[in-house]
C-alpha cells in the first residue's frame, strides 16, 4: 500500500489515502463537465484503497451538488479548493480525490478526459461504486494535546 497526504491550500481539508498500486499507475480522470473544467480538477481513486477526509474547521467545509445533483462536491470555504467528489448510496460512502489536492500530483499520469454527464444517473452511480474508493472516512480534526 501507497500513503499519500494532500489537502486544501490552507489546511482546513486534509487528506489521507491509501492506494494499491503505484501512483503512476493511476491516470487521473478529468471531468469535462463546467464545473471542474473551472476547477481544473482530474480525479483519482482507488476501489480497494482508503480515503480520510479530516475537517478542521467543519463550517469551512462546503459541500456543493453539480449536475445531476447524485454527488456532492467537497470544497474549502477559505481557499476555494476541491478536494473531492462524493456519492452516498445504501449508506456507504464513496469518493474520489483532485489529485490537484495531493502533495505529490506530478507522481501520478497524465490526465484522461471523461464524460461522465453522457452518462444515465444509473450508469453515474454504477461507475463511481466501481471506480472510487468505497472506503471512506470524513472526521473532525482531533484538537492536539
Amino acid at each position: 500500500m501507497q500513503t499519500l497526504h494532500g489537502g486544501c491550500h490552507c489546511g482546513n481539508i486534509r487528506v489521507e489515502l491509501r492506494l494499491t498500486r503505484a501512483p503512476g499507475t493511476y491516470p487521473p480522470r478529468a471531468c469535462d463537465c463546467s464545473f471542474c473544467l473551472k476547477h481544473g480538477a482530474a480525479y483519482i481513486s482507488d476501489p480497494l484503497g482508503s480515503l480520510r477526509l479530516t475537517l478542521r474547521d467543519e463550517r469551512e467545509a462546503t459541500r456543493y451538488a453539480q449536475g445531476s445533483g447524485q454527488a456532492q462536491l467537497l470544497l474549502c470555504s477559505t481557499c476555494g479548493v476541491l478536494v473531492s467528489p462524493l456519492f452516498e448510496d445504501g449508506g456507504r460512502l464513496y469518493a474520489a480525490v483532485n489529485v490537484n489536492a495531493l502533495e505529490n500530483a506530478a507522481a501520478f499520469g497524465a490526465p484522461q478526459p471523461v464524460s461522465p454527464q453522457t452518462l444515465s444517473a444509473g450508469d453515474k452511480a454504477k461507475r463511481w461504486k466501481e471506480l472510487w474508493f468505497s472506503d471512506v472516512a470524513i472526521g473532525a480534526q482531533r484538537p492536539s494535546g
